[in-house]
């Protein structure tokens, strides 16, 4: 069965190999990166900065492993908020040949169960592009709910996109 786990230093070299190797996949979904970025170097500062950020608790950064256990993809609670708000977004990738076959879903799944128990979370947020109907169906498998769309909400592919914003509250 498809898991996460905490991500290390360690997946550097994996995670670098397979964001060259689908580039021009996750192109239309990711920001404009810098060469570095798709560097073994490059994901070790990624990893670093994600690991520290968990340290701080503004964070909980993970990879995806299919059922062989080999690293497919990155799955991310972000922008952890404490206090009365407790709250995060969630965002993931997959490698195009990983694709297709539940694995998003079952990672999805899989850190809500972090973020509603291990952190305690109340609700975690998600934005896809308006066309990734894909990456929408995975949020619904997974009981988020739409609540709106957000005007030009991040800069993906070199453009600022609007956002199809969802949700789900624990409970």
């Amino acid at each position: 069965m498809t898991r996460t786990r905490l991500i290390t230093v360690d997946d550097a070299g994996r995670l670098a190999a397979l964001l060259r190797a689908n580039r021009d996949f996750l192109a239309p979904w990711d920001a404009v990166r810098p060469a570095p970025y798709f560097t073994e170097e490059g994901q070790r500062e990624v990893v670093a900065t994600a690991l520290a950020d968990r340290e701080r608790d503004a964070a909980e950064p993970h990879v995806i492993l299919d059922d062989d256990g080999e690293v497919v993809g990155r799955i991310n609670l972000n922008s952890i908020v404490r206090g009365a708000f407790q709250s995060c977004h969630v965002g993931y990738w997959l490698a195009e040949d990983a694709q297709g076959r539940g694995l998003a879903t079952t990672a999805v799944a899989a850190i809500l169960q972090v973020a509603f128990g291990e952190l305690g979370l109340h609700r975690v947020e998600a934005g896809t592009l308006l066309h990734n109907v894909r990456s929408q169906r995975v949020l619904e498998r997974n009981g988020f709910e739409r609540f709106g769309v957000a005007p030009s909400y991040l800069r993906i592919a070199g453009e600022w996109q609007d956002h199809a914003m969802f949700q789900r509250v624990a409970g």
